[in-house]
């Protein structure tokens, strides 16, 4: 027979049943069993009216069980008792008590204790404490009213029945609402509820305490509290003082293992705080928890370490109150050791032991078959030695059941064993020869079930007749079962259960197979997977191959199989696809690979998610409040689709006014589903909502019903009004016009208010439909005072804030008186001045245009054209720091105060920078002149930053480090040459070549080479010449390290006419690399000859292209001078008729200005932004003709048909975050000198919010 072990352990669980009950396959031997307690009732039962009791006791047992019962340790027949029913079953003695109230049940309340007997003993039951309560009832009473005075303090009282199951309290009013609980209100452990301070506030006449009795399922309230708060004027601060604890100290008892709670609540004003200290260490913050504000420590499983004291802090900012709880922990009884049935055979000694602990120390007593010792005869064999029972020599008349009793003041605790002696052979129940199959890597259980009295003991042998234990991997089971961990392929065999008592041994083979383990080499992974795609998971598996392998699917716990002609899902080779993808298809899949011997599995788990589902239903309610232009929409939630809601969107649309355009009128949080929206006056709404998670929104609702709510007078006023002129003669008021949803009516107009700032006079205004109105006739730069005010049918809106305006600016005239120029260093110059006069700005200073130039250099001034440099200057400021000048320069600078119409004169002032150092030289040239000597070459700096002075030369052997390094002075700036000498011809050298002023030397040109010994014989390898038609170029490449020379090429021509055919001879540098020789012949042949020294070192030929020496051609009639005359004629002929055509043309576009003023609206009403400055037109005396508004209230609005484009300009002016300017300023010529470019692009006043940003 084989056995698969995966089935074997649970066999284990009954491994203590071998040691106090005879198996029923143990044949041949009828034996009796003593009597065990199976179940029996709480120790503690509350029964309430109209309940039954049932109070239970099940022993087992052979023979026969008899049952009897005790009340307060008395004799009690529960048969003989009227109402009472007792069960007619084996091995029960439970019985029943009815009954309809509670003085029936209150007739049987006591401590009840069962017992079960046979031939063999008494078992017993532990104390069963019955108690009854009736129907709680709240005592009557008159409450009389709580009169206090403001900021006082007081305590509610409960005072709620009392229970034997605890109870909760609650506050409430007489609307079911729980009274706000704070630091300066709360309720404490006892029910009552104390007021820190009370507030005028708290002046209510429905304070209800609720007293919930879950045993009765029943909730009862006391008589309303009417709390009366007096108002003082003056409340008066107050030191903290305790309301509970009222004592300085307490001391309190916590049991072992169950939770501590301590309270302090304090009154005060202000209202207190509350802290938990420890003296003598910290809070164990993994168990220590605050609540009530503060107000409760509770501390989870006390233990005896909890032990000690505990204080509570009531501080405010007049003084502080405390309390100390001193701590003492105590523990119900708890067994170290408890007393075991046991099994023995005659001559053996019977040993229970009865170990316990507890604080206070708990009193233990025996008892024998139920009876205390101390009743029993004194000739007993038994002895009781340290809290064991010792029984020697037992014999089967010894078989007795046992009572270990421990009892403190916090509880008791009851053990049942018994001492039965029986004489039986040794037996093993399990079959012999079995096979046991298991994987590697698991547990294998080989099973040996024995039995006998005494208790036969059981050993594992392998064949070799060895134990098995001596392996650590083996370990044996109390049943005689023998555990081996780890399995191994080796541990494969045969192995020998032996079982022996001082009657018999006997002994059963076990086979053992070990097979491979089933594994998961790749096991699916977990996806999110939108809805409607696909998913793929993979799994792959190795198994023994004596096994038959399986790898099947499973979905939340299910077996998956393709579905017939459906294509959900796809499953082959260790592969499951899941076609199409909806929410029902979301949850856990396993791939699960599995033998006869193991099954593993591998989980992964799938989420399909989207965007929410439509909000199926949506209803409009409370149309009585559209009055109030308040409506309620309430819906029904959408579905989430795996993604919790986020938010709903509740939108409309305005059918009248907006067709086809939702706007939202807010979200509310997705756990929320209905709202009370605040409507504007006369829109005509239709509502939709739409549900929002992580993916995005869902589809929107079904629309609402239409509903429109009533006209009323504007609610708002137009926002960014602005006064500005654009003409020194007038004030443009602008402001954004009023969305249509807040026009609260079919229109909206605008009434616009003003008066010079400063006066008291009446207001001057005008009630326009455009968003802005022109006032003319003004003086330059007077402030005003405006108001916009929105009007339709219904009235007017909110009284309007007042903004100040200015009418238009003109150029100013205040010219900026300098200080002086501070030279900080040759290329930076601090420029000051002082602050203009304001009076005449004639306008807003928006800052100061610094603009310098260079005017040349101090030898000498420049002709070049002038680049001139601008700086813009905050108003706030009267200096800048001019950075990157070129060092001893003549500079101008002018400085002009600007405002929004442009600039103002300038003052003008000249300043030199100081000398600095030069640039570096342009250029080093090393040639060779011996093995020791060398030429340095070079060039002037491009920048000289003053008057050179000479030159430092410095060089040094690189080898050296550094060291050794020679400088001199050059103090000759003219000089281009230097020769240095007594160098070494084996070293390489670090030349540093810098120019001086009297301001030091500048920056070094570095240059590194060494004497012709160093860079060898002079070699023009690689040299090659070739040659195009009038022209030849002769290219070699420089040999690494070689040292620099010049040598001389000579190009002699070859042929018929060599005499004075040679060139002049070149002098070229050796690191040029190439050298181009022009002017040369075509098809000739050429001798290149190359000198050094008046020594020659190369030679080479080259042929030009071409086909002979060049010659003129005879000439043509293209040289004669009638065809030139006549090609002139013609000429000056068709420039004549250019110049008619462009007159005429010129006569045909002409136009009177003044006919182009009165044909066009003053589009110079277009006002100026706050960030820009604007130019003015050419015509500043130009009046807005007679149908323009005057100061005394002739005022005429824009029409839609005006153009705002042809006037204006612009400064862009930036500024960094600390205020200064980043940018320049460019405003646009005055168009009379611009050329009439009058304007920046159209725009449509149409828009005018949009056209005067």
């Amino acid at each position: 027979m084989v056995v698969a072990l995966r089935y074997v352990w649970p066999l284990l669980l009954c491994s203590p049943c071998l040691l106090i009950q005879i198996p029923e396959e143990y044949e041949g031997h009828h034996v009796m069993e003593p009597p065990v307690i199976t179940e029996q009732s709480p120790r503690r039962l509350v029964v309430f009216p109209t309940d039954d009791i049932s109070l239970k006791c099940e022993a087992s047992g052979k023979p026969e069980v008899q049952f009897r019962w005790t009340r307060d340790g008395v004799h009690f027949k529960p048969k003989e008792e009227l109402g009472v029913t007792v069960y007619q079953s084996l091995h029960s003695g439970s019985f029943t008590i009815t009954g309809n109230n509670s003085n029936f049940a209150q007739r049987f309340q006591g401590i009840y204790r069962c017992f079960a007997s046979n031939k063999l003993g008494t078992a017993m039951s532990h104390e069963i404490r019955l108690m009854a309560e009736g129907a709680p009832k709240w005592p009557k009473e008159t409450v009389k009213p709580v009169e206090v005075e403001e900021g006082e303090s007081v305590v509610l009282p409960c005072n709620p029945p009392p229970s034997a199951e605890p109870l909760r309290i609650y506050w409430m009013n007489s609307k079911i609402l729980h009274i706000k609980q704070d630091e300066r209100v709360t309720m404490g452990q006892n029910g009552n509820l104390y007021f820190a301070n009370v507030l005028t506030s708290d002046n209510h006449s429905d304070y209800i305490c609720h007293a919930h009795f879950p045993g009765t399922r029943t909730i009862i309230q006391k008589e309303p509290i009417d709390l009366r708060v007096k108002a003082t004027n003056s409340m008066i601060d107050r030191k903290p003082r305790l309301l509970f604890p009222t004592n300085s100290s307490s001391h309190l008892v916590a049991l072992q293992g169950q939770p501590l709670v301590l309270e302090c609540i304090a009154e005060g004003f202000p209202t207190p705080t509350i802290k938990w200290l420890r003296p003598s260490g910290p809070m164990p913050a993994d168990r220590v928890t605050y609540q009530n504000h503060n107000k409760t420590l509770q501390l989870l499983k006390v233990g005896e370490e909890d032990d000690g004291e505990y204080r509570c802090l009531a501080e405010n900012s007049l003084g502080s109150a405390r309390h100390a709880y001193y701590v003492t922990v105590e523990a119900a009884p708890y067994w170290l050791h408890k007393p075991q049935s046991h099994l023995y055979g005659p001559g053996e000694t019977a040993r229970l032991d009865c170990q316990v602990q507890g604080r206070p120390q708990p009193e233990v007593t025996w008892r024998i078959n139920g009876i205390p010792v101390e009743e029993l005869a004194k000739d007993q064999k038994y002895r009781i030695q340290r809290g064991a029972l010792i029984l020697s020599n037992v014999q089967p008349s010894d078989t007795m059941v046992t009572q270990c009793e421990a009892r403190n003041r916090h509880g008791l605790l009851l053990a049942n064993a018994y001492i039965y002696v029986v004489q039986l052979p040794a037996k093993i129940l399990t079959a012999d020869n079995q096979t046991y199959m298991a994987v590697q890597g698991s547990t294998a259980y080989l099973l040996c079930k024995a039995f006998g009295a005494p208790v036969p003991s059981v050993q594992w042998l392998d064949e070799d007749g060895t134990t098995v234990l001596q392996d650590e991997r083996f370990f044996p089971y109390a049943n005689g079962t023998l555990g081996i961990r780890d399995l191994q392929a080796n541990d494969t065999g045969r192995y020998f259960c032996l079982a022996a008592n001082d009657q018999n041994n006997v002994t059963i083979v076990a086979n053992l197979k070990v097979k491979d383990a089933t594994q998961i080499t790749q096991g699916p992974r977990s996806a999110i997977e939108k809805k409607g795609s696909r998913v793929t998971f993979t799994c792959q598996a190795s198994f023994d191959p004596s096994l038959q392998p399986s790898i099947t699917w499973r979905g939340d716990g299910r077996d998956l199989q393709e579905l017939g002609d459906s294509d959900k899902y796809f499953i082959e080779d260790g592969r499951l696809v899941i076609h199409s993808l909806d929410y029902s298809d979301q949850g856990n899949y396993s791939c699960v690979a599995s033998t006869e011997l193991d099954v593993v599995e591998s989980r992964a788990q799938l989420l399909v998610v989207g965007s929410p589902g439509p909000v199926p239903r949506l209803v409009l309610s409370d149309l009585h409040l559209l009055t109030q232009s308040q409506v309620r929409v309430s819906w029904s939630p959408a579905e989430d689709h795996n993604a919790p809601i986020e938010k709903y969107d509740i939108e409309f649309e305005d059918k009248e006014m907006a067709p086809e355009k939702w706007y939202s009128l807010g979200k509310v949080p997705g756990n929320q589903t209905s709202t009370t929206l605040k409507l504007s006056p006369y829109v005509h709404y239709t509502f939709r909502v739409t549900a929002i998670n992580k993916y995005g929104p869902g589809e929107p609702s079904p629309v609402s019903e239409t509903v429109v709510t009533p006209e009323a007078a504007p609610e708002k006023n137009p926002m960014d009004v602005k006064g500005e002129g654009n003409e020194t003669t007038n004030m443009v008021i602008t402001w954004k016009p009023l969305r249509w949803m807040d026009w609260n009516a079919p229109q909206v107009q605008y009434r616009v208010q003003w008066r010079p700032q400063g006066t008291r006079g009446p207001w001057q205004e005008q009630i326009v439909s455009d968003p802005f109105l022109v006032v003319s006739n003004t003086s330059t730069f007077v402030p005003y005072e405006i108001k916009v005010q929105a009007v339709n049918s219904q009235g007017k809106g909110p009284e309007p804030q007042v903004t100040i305006g200015y009418s238009g600016e003109d150029y100013p005239q205040a010219i900026p008186e300098l200080e002086g120029i501070e030279i900080l260093n040759s290329s930076a110059v601090l420029v000051k001045w002082r602050p203009v006069d304001l009076a005449q700005v004639k306008g807003h200073l928006r800052g100061y245009n610094v603009t310098y130039w260079r005017e040349g250099s101090q030898r000498k001034h420049s002709k070049r054209h002038i680049h001139k440099d601008h700086v813009v200057v905050p108003a706030n400021t009267t200096s800048v720091i001019l950075s990157g000048l070129r060092p001893y320069s003549s500079y101008h600078l002018e400085v002009q105060a600007f405002n929004g119409r442009g600039s103002g004169p300038a003052s003008e002032f000249t300043f030199s920078t100081p000398e600095g150092v030069p640039g570096h030289p342009e250029a080093l040239h090393l040639e060779c002149q011996s093995n020791t000597s060398l030429l340095l070459r070079w060039q002037p700096p491009l920048s000289h930053n003053g008057v050179l002075t000479g030159y430092v030369l410095s060089y040094h052997p690189l080898d050296e480090g550094g060291k050794g390094q020679l400088s001199f002075n050059l103090r000759d700036p003219e000089l281009r040459t230097h020769n240095l000498t007594d160098l070494s011809p084996h070293l390489r050298y670090r030349f540093q070549l810098q120019a001086t002023t009297k301001e030091g030397p500048g920056e070094a040109i570095v240059r590194e080479g060494g004497t012709m010994a160093l860079s060898g014989i002079s070699d023009f390898g690689n040299i090659s010449a070739t040659a195009g038609e009038n022209y030849s170029v002769v290219s070699w490449v420089p040999k690494e390290g070689q040292c620099n020379f010049r040598f001389h090429i000579l190009f002699k021509a070859l042929g018929e006419e060599k005499g004075g055919a040679s060139l002049s001879p070149q002098y070229v540098s050796y690191n040029q690399s190439s050298y181009t020789q022009w002017d040369l012949q075509p098809d000739t042949d050429y001798e290149i000859h190359l000198f050094k020294e008046r020594m020659f070192r190369h030679q080479m030929a080259v042929k030009t292209n071409g086909t002979g020496r060049v010659r003129l051609p005879p000439a043509g009639f293209a040289t004669e001078g009638w065809f030139i005359g006549f090609v002139s004629a013609i000429i000056l002929l068709l420039l004549v008729l250019l110049i008619l055509c462009f007159i005429k043309r010129s006569k045909g576009g002409k136009y009177s200005v003044k006919d182009k003023e009165d044909t066009q609206v003053d589009s110079e009403a277009r006002p100026m932004k706050d960030e820009t400055f604007g130019e003015y037109s050419d015509n500043e005396e130009k009046a807005f003709g007679s149908s323009q508004p005057s100061l005394n209230g002739d005022i005429k609005p824009l029409g839609s048909d005006d153009s705002l484009a042809d006037y204006g300009g612009s400064v862009d002016v930036q500024f960094n975050e600390d205020g200064s300017f980043i940018g320049q300023y460019s405003g646009k010529k005055e168009k009379e000198a611009a050329g009439g470019n009058d304007s920046s692009g159209a725009t449509s006043p149409i828009n005018p919010a949009v056209a005067l940003e």
